[in-house]
Formats: C-alpha cells, structure tokens, sequence
C-alpha cells in the first residue's frame, strides 16, 4: 500500500478521539520509519529519482531490519501497550501502525518487501498482490473515500 493511502486510514479510522494528526502520523510511520529515512538521506546526497522502486541490492541493510520492526505487530502492540499504561488517548491514535500491517503483508509480493508481521519471532510473510494493481487500488481509494465521507457526517 502506498504511504499516503495509509496516513489517510490512519487518519479515517483512529483520529477521530482528539489526535488526528497523530493518526495520520502512525498510519504511515511504519514506511516513514524505514524507506522515508532513505529517501531524505539520498535527498541530501543528491542521489534521489522519482519512478520505480530502487532495485533490492541497491538498498541499504538497515532499511530492511528498520522496515521489518517497524511492520511487526509484535513492535507495533508492545509500543502501543507501553504507551497505553500513560496515555490511552494517544494509544488509540496509535492504532493506526497496527492497521498499517493489516493492509501491507497481503499487498507486497515476496519479491520487493515482503511484510514479516510476526518478525522477529518468524520470518514468515504472505505472497501477496501488489497494491498498485487496478482491483487493489481503486477499492483502497474507494475504501478511504467512504470511512472519510462517514467521519464527516457521523460526526
């Protein structure tokens, strides 16, 4: 799922108790967490280019230990439950991370990302389809149009 999607659900399902944009923030953060940080380094470096993901080899090591503890529910509950115990309003905009998960490991094929959501207890991890097909995409769109237009008049 592409990161703006998932700050968008983040923010549709969990910033509706005070914290919207906590929500968005924990809705994307897992991917801000590894490839955003890589991104701003070649930023810097002038090393940047748009278009299609980098090739595999290209990438460093520690944007995958960073992408699977920050695509772990193990990672994901053990924060949120830390967080919890002080702070429960924040704790439910949180959830958005989890949700974040939830949307990754059936939509990243083995082959560029795969989402190990056990890690690090197992390495297991679902051939999924690829977000950006057609049948994947436009439901995700249409997914987070509805929870929005619901927010608007449920609130």
């Amino acid at each position: 799922m592409d990161t703006f999607s998932h700050a968008l659900w983040g923010k549709g399902l969990f910033g509706y108790r005070g914290h919207p944009w906590l929500a968005l923030f924990f809705g994307a953060m897992p991917d801000l967490f590894s490839f955003g940080i890589l991104i701003i380094l070649r930023i810097v470096s002038g090393e940047f280019h748009l278009g299609s993901p980098p090739p595999t080899e290209s990438i460093p090591w520690w944007v995958v230990i960073n992408y699977d503890i920050s695509h772990s529910f193990i990672s994901a509950f053990l924060c949120i439950g830390i967080v919890y115990r002080y702070r429960k309003d924040i704790a439910f905009a949180m959830l958005g991370w989890p949700f974040h998960i939830i949307l990754d490991f059936p939509f990243h094929t083995k082959e560029f990302f795969p989402t190990k959501f056990l890690w690090p207890l197992t390495d297991f991890s679902f051939d999924g389809i690829p977000w950006s097909r057609p049948e994947i995409w436009f439901p995700n769109i249409a997914g987070i149009l509805i929870v929005f237009i619901y927010r608007k008049y449920k609130t």
